[in-house]
């Protein structure tokens, strides 16, 4: 049989994860490739064996635990390093994530991804899902739930792909600006028209 994918993802502080959520409510499962970018450097792996003989023992936590802040330092600026590290975690994580999605028993699954569009992840779906709000709402959201400053928060969205291309390339747009009851009245909306097209692909 084969499977419909629904690719779904947003901005920070967009509330991809509110909106996620509500869909493994509905019993549709949600394969999150940022669970499973931990998981693929999780201690004894051998992509984070591979990271520490690269970048030091200084790479990682007491507990031997991957410390993603030093990592992101590490590459922010160096592109040879963040080619090096895309480069061994890339294939990885894309071999757990349509892993994941073939097993998956729900009538159609979720890949949600922050980076669909950039990494291309969009070829994995039948259909893309794009949660949207102003950047202003953005920062706001952010700042808030993660106690940063909004010089950090706007460093992090202008690093993103911006909120105009994001729009062009979805095909679906759910728009999280408003009340959560707003939010999850579409998206309920959204979720009937999904099982149609799956009921569609998969013939029943």
């Amino acid at each position: 049989m084969k499977k419909w994918v629904l690719g779904v993802t947003g901005g920070i502080g967009a509330g991809k994860s509110a909106v996620t959520k509500e869909f493994e409510r509905l019993g549709i499962e949600v394969i999150d490739a940022d669970i499973i970018a931990r998981d693929v450097v999780a201690v004894g792996s051998a992509a984070l064996e591979q990271i520490k003989l690269h970048f030091g023992e200084t790479i990682l936590q007491h507990d031997g635990t991957l410390n993603r802040a030093k990592l992101r330092e590490r590459i922010f600026s160096n592109e040879l390093e963040k080619h090096w590290l895309n480069n061994l975690l890339h294939p990885l994580i894309r071999e757990k994530t349509l892993m994941a999605l073939s097993s998956s028993q729900s009538p159609y699954s979720i890949l949600a991804a922050p980076l669909l569009f950039e990494n291309q992840l969009q070829k994995f779906c039948q259909r893309t899902l794009l949660v949207d709000v102003p950047e202003e709402i953005q920062l706001i959201r952010t700042v808030e739930r993660d106690q940063v400053s909004e010089q950090q928060v706007k460093a992090i969205i202008s690093a993103q792909m911006s909120r105009n291309e994001k729009r062009a390339l979805a095909d679906d747009i759910l728009d999280n600006s408003n009340a959560l009851s707003q939010t999850y009245t579409k998206l309920k909306e959204l979720h009937e028209f999904y099982l149609r097209q799956a009921r569609l692909v998969s013939g029943d």
